[in-house]
């Protein structure tokens, strides 16, 4: 089996994947800082935003699936890491102009987060094309930082960015990442057939036979709910999270990049232990112990108080939930790819 490194266009996907996790992590913060701090909305506008960056998959999800599956995915990944390029660039325009409101902000976020919806039915085929999937678990495991599973979370550098060039403008971090990887994912070489238009149905059928693959199956169905559920409640910890930190432990704007920080350090470390704990558990009682691990490593943050001890406490909780999303999140990954048809792979999320 060649390493991943001498699998052709395996690097430059890998880098792509990088470059534009990074700048999600940007935008995660500071789109949260400019809309608490910049345009200085309150909880319940800090909330909005959050939530419009969820309602596109409530929306599309089901049916960009299909979509996916019936299209050629590296165009489609192309295209969209283009168009949040595209964007994210306008958000910083919008701000030097005083044009940019909580609505405007709202629709910004939920067409950013539309194309991420489009582009990751995509990305485990690509992943898999480009040789990540004939090297197994291994295969997932070196792209932590990027696409093909769990990704470096939350890294220190967000919070550099902000202090030195403020929000604004560290969004235009994000869109100058999405412009690199959508270039270095366009000069990939890899195998990318047209779908075979004569198995196509209806959108219906091929919306039912995408659900029932998933929940009628014997492990993807516990997976998938779990993974709802996780989402779900980590989502409304990120959604209260920076007007929290700012307003109740007051730990600032370099605080937060430092939370980020462990939590980035987590989500490494996690990616680094992944394969030896998955050779030791198998893919269940790893999935099981690591998501109870990443349930229960929140706690340090809800009994933060305002003191000398807010940011350890904070900084305790990002760690052990990344480093257990870090370990899981790949071995989850690497289940689905195994047991999943590449032609399902776009409804299979």
């Amino acid at each position: 089996m060649p390493r991943l490194v001498e699998v052709p266009g395996y690097v430059r996907f890998w880098t792509a994947s990088a470059v534009s996790a990074f700048g999600s992590q940007v935008t995660g913060l500071t789109l949260q800082i400019l809309t608490a701090v910049a345009l200085s909305a309150s909880a319940r506008e800090v909330g909005i935003v959050n939530a419009a960056r969820w309602v596109p998959y409530l929306l599309f999800g089901l049916v960009a699936g299909v979509v996916v599956d019936r299209c050629r995915r590296k165009p489609i990944m192309v295209g969209t890491d283009l168009a949040r390029a595209v964007l994210l660039g306008a958000i910083p325009l919008l701000y030097a102009l005083d044009q940019l409101s909580i609505p405007a902000l709202c629709l910004f976020v939920f067409a950013v987060r539309g194309a991420v919806v489009a582009v990751r039915g995509g990305e485990p085929v690509v992943c898999a094309a480009v040789g990540a999937k004939g090297a197994s678990q291994r295969g997932v495991r070196p792209s932590g930082t990027g696409r093909c599973g769990g990704r470096l979370d939350r890294p220190f550098e967000p919070g550099v960015l902000i202090k030195i060039m403020g929000a604004p403008l560290a969004v235009l971090v994000d869109a100058l990442t999405y412009l690199i990887s959508g270039l270095l994912l366009a000069s990939v070489k890899a195998p990318d057939p047209v779908p075979d238009r004569g198995a196509r149905r209806s959108l219906a059928n091929e919306l039912r036979e995408g659900l029932a693959w998933v929940y009628r199956h014997r492990t993807l169905a516990s997976i998938a709910l779990t993974s709802h559920a996780m989402l779900h409640f980590n989502s409304m910890v990120s959604t209260v999270f920076v007007a929290f930190a700012l307003h109740e432990p007051k730990i600032g704007e370099f605080g937060l990049g430092a939370t980020y920080a462990f939590g980035g350090v987590g989500a490494v470390l996690g990616g680094a232990l992944s394969g030896r704990v998955a050779k030791r558990l198998d893919a269940g009682v790893t999935l099981i112990a690591f998501r109870l691990l990443a349930a229960i490593g929140w706690l340090p943050l809800v009994l933060t108080e305002r003191g000398p001890w807010a940011l350890a406490s904070v900084s305790l909780a990002f760690f052990l939930v990344s480093l257990a999303i870090g370990i899981e999140s790949p071995v989850e990954v690497s289940y689905r790819q195994a047991v999943t048809p590449d032609r399902l792979g776009g409804r299979m999320r």
